[in-house]
C-alpha cells in the first residue's frame, strides 16, 4: 500500500485537506463529529481510485478531480454513519460509532449532513456529470440493500441475486470513484465507461473478499461467523446449499433461521462451507473478476500510475483486513 500511496503522496494530502475543509460548518457540535469523522478515517481506497484514475488521463491533478474524490468520500462516509444506524453498530474501524455516541438521531442527521455538503459540492461547481454519476451509485446501494433486506427474510438467494446485491451495494461505489476520476481528467465517455466497468469489477471482487473473512479463511485476528449470525448470505454458504443434499440444506437453513446466535451451531455451518469448498469456490470467483478487471485496466497504455492501480486492485483481494 505504502507503493501505491508513493504515487499520489502530495494529491492524497492536498485531498484530505480539502475533505477536511469541506465538512465544515457552523454548527459546534457538527464540527465536533466532523472532527471525530476525519481523524478516524479509514485506508481511503476509494479517493485514491479517484485520483489514480484522473492521472491515468492526465498527470496533474486539476480541482475537479479533488472535488470528484470528496463527493465519493462524502457519500461513502454517509452511508457508513447511516448502515451503523441500522445495523445497532456501536462500533466503527475499532472505534465507537457515531450513533454510540451521539444517539441515533444525531448519526441519521450527520449522514444527511454529508450527503447535502458532497451535493453541494458539485452543484455549486457546475460539477454535474460527476454528480450524475455518482447519484446512481447511491441509488444502486439503496437498491442493493433493500434487495438484499428482501432476500435475507426468505434466505432463498441464489447465486445470480446475490452478484447482482454486491454489484449495487458495494461495487457501484467503487465503480462511480473510478468513473468520476477518469471523467474529471478526460471529458470522455469512452473512457469513463471503461474505467467504470473496472472498478464495478474490482468492487465485486473487494466485496467476496470480505466475504471470505467471516469464514475466517485468513488470520485476520476477527470474530467469523458474523455474516451467518445476521443472516446474510453470502458467496461461501450460497454454494453450499447449492451443492448440498435436501437434508444437509434444511438443517443449514434451520441453524441460520433459528440458531444464529448459538457459537457452537454457527461454527457447525461453517465447518459445512469449508467442507463443501465454499471457500475455494468464492476465492476462484473472486480471482475471476480481479482478473476482468485487470484485463480491463491492460488495454490502456502503461505507466507507473497504471502499475499502480494494479497493485491497488491486488490489494483490495490480498488484503488481510
Amino acid at each position: 500500500m505504502e507503493d501505491i500511496k508513493r504515487l499520489i503522496r502530495k494529491e492524497l494530502q492536498d485531498f484530505e485537506v480539502k475533505f477536511a475543509d469541506a465538512v465544515k460548518s457552523h454548527v459546534p457540535l457538527l464540527d465536533r463529529i466532523m472532527h471525530y469523522i476525519v481523524k478516524r478515517k479509514g485506508k481511503q481506497i476509494r479517493p485514491m481510485f479517484v485520483l489514480l484514475s484522473a492521472k491515468m488521463f492526465q498527470q496533474d491533478i486539476q480541482e475537479g478531480t479533488y472535488r470528484a474524490a470528496a463527493l465519493v468520500e462524502l457519500l461513502h462516509t454517509a452511508t457508513l454513519v447511516h448502515d451503523d444506524v441500522v445495523d445497532d453498530a456501536n462500533e466503527r474501524r475499532g472505534f465507537f460509532s457515531i450513533n454510540a455516541l451521539w444517539k441515533n438521531k444525531v448519526a441519521v442527521l450527520v449522514g444527511d449532513y454529508l450527503l447535502s455538503k458532497g451535493l453541494l459540492l458539485s452543484l455549486n461547481n457546475h460539477d454535474y456529470r460527476t454528480l450524475q454519476i455518482l447519484s446512481e451509485a447511491v441509488k444502486e446501494m439503496s437498491e442493493g440493500e433493500l434487495l438484499q433486506f428482501e432476500k435475507t427474510r426468505k434466505l432463498d438467494i441464489k447465486e445470480d441475486i446475490y452478484f447482482e446485491i454486491i454489484r449495487r451495494k458495494t461495487a457501484s461505489l467503487l465503480a462511480s470513484a473510478c468513473a468520476a476520476g477518469a471523467w474529471s481528467a478526460s471529458g470522455d465517455d469512452t473512457v469513463t465507461e471503461k474505467m467504470r466497468l473496472f472498478g464495478e469489477k474490482v468492487g465485486i471482487a473487494f466485496q467476496i473478499k470480505d466475504d471470505l473473512f467471516d469464514y475466517g479463511s485468513d488470520n485476520v485476528g476477527k470474530p467469523t461467523g458474523i455474516d451467518i449470525r445476521e443472516k446474510k448470505m453470502t458467496l461461501p454458504l450460497i454454494y453450499t446449499l447449492q451443492h448440498a443434499s435436501q437434508e444437509t440444506r434444511r438443517h443449514i437453513i434451520y441453524i441460520v433461521k433459528n440458531q444464529n446466535t448459538d457459537k457452537d451451531k454457527v461454527n457447525e455451518v461453517i465447518s459445512m462451507v469449508k467442507s463443501a469448498g465454499g471457500i475455494e469456490y468464492a476465492h476462484e470467483q473472486m480471482l475471476r473478476y480481479r482478473d476482468e478487471a485487470l484485463a480491463i485496466l491492460h488495454s490502456l497504455p502503461d505507466s507507473d500510475i497504471r502499475q499502480g492501480l494494479e497493485q491497488l486492485v491486488r490489494f483490495t483481494t490480498d488484503r488481510k483486513f
